[in-house]
C-alpha cells in the first residue's frame, strides 16, 4: 500500500459523499481521512479481519467478495468511484464480514473507524450529515448485494425436469 500523491481537496469533493458541505466541514473530513493507492489484485481486508478502517473508492474498482463457511467464496458486490466499503469500520463491529480486493488500479481515502466515531461526537451537524451519506450507500449496497445474491442462486439452482 502507498500514499496518493497529493491532490487538490477540490478533486475530492466532486465526489457524491462530500458534495452539499460547506467548505469547513469539507476540510474537517478530509483532514482526518487518509490517502491509499492499491494495485490491482491487492486484498485491503480480509473477512474476519479487525474492522478498523472506513474506505471511500476514488477511483478504480474494488470487489467485495463473501466466504461462506460451507462453500465456495461468492464476488457480492463491485464497488465504483464514490463507493463506501469497509464499513464494519464504522459500525463499531469487531471484524469486516465480507473481504475487499482491487479489481484495477485503485485510489481510496480511508478513515480509522474510531476517528470517524470521535469527529462525530464533536462535531454533531457534521457527524449527522456522513452518517446520512453512509446509511445512504450502505443500503444502496445492500440492494445491490441482495440482488447479485439472488442472481446467483438462481443460477447456482436449476429446476429438475420433470419425467
Amino acid at each position: 500500500m502507498g500514499t496518493l500523491p497529493p491532490e487538490p481537496n477540490a478533486a475530492l469533493i466532486k465526489l457524491a459523499f462530500f458534495q452539499g458541505l460547506d467548505p469547513d466541514e469539507q476540510d474537517l473530513i478530509l483532514k482526518r481521512f487518509r490517502p491509499e493507492h492499491h494495485n490491482a489484485g491487492t486484498v485491503i481486508f480480509l473477512q474476519d479481519q479487525p474492522a478498523d478502517r472506513l474506505y471511500l473508492l476514488v477511483s478504480g474498482q474494488v470487489e467485495i467478495v463473501f466466504k461462506p463457511y460451507d462453500g465456495e467464496q461468492l464476488t457480492v458486490s463491485l464497488i465504483d468511484p464514490g463507493g463506501v466499503f469497509g464499513w464494519s469500520a464504522a459500525l463499531g463491529r469487531s471484524g469486516y464480514t465480507s473481504s475487499a480486493r482491487c479489481a484495477a488500479d485503485s485510489e481510496c481515502l480511508s478513515i480509522r473507524g474510531s476517528d470517524l466515531r470521535r469527529m462525530c461526537e464533536e462535531h454533531p451537524a457534521t457527524g449527522v450529515v456522513l452518517l446520512e451519506r453512509l446509511a445512504e450507500a450502505i443500503a444502496q449496497r445492500l440492494t445491490s448485494t441482495h440482488e447479485h445474491v439472488m442472481e446467483l442462486l438462481r443460477q447456482g439452482i436449476r429446476p429438475v425436469p420433470e419425467s
